[in-house]
């Protein structure tokens, strides 16, 4: 088995349906940038209110993203 060593950083998604959907869009949008992501930790859920009624969901993600072997950098580069 590998060893396998992580980069950590935080990201903010949103959502007008749920906090699932704002999840699901932070790791959408950090997968077109990041390689290698491998796993996210809810840090914080939080939303807005407008007219007494929930807004939009917001969420804090840890995410965590693999450093590449150059091995795996030869494969991504090469799709």
């Amino acid at each position: 088995m590998q060893e396998k060593t992580y980069v950590i950083t935080e990201i903010v998604g949103a959502s007008e349906t749920s906090i699932a959907q704002a999840v699901a869009n932070a790791i959408a949008r950090a997968n077109q940038t990041l390689k290698a992501l491998d796993w996210f930790e809810v840090k914080e859920v939080r939303g807005t209110v407008e007219n007494g009624k929930v807004n939009q969901y917001q969420v804090t993600l840890d995410v965590g993203f693999r450093f590449l072997t150059d091995e795996e950098m030869r494969a991504w580069a090469h799709g």
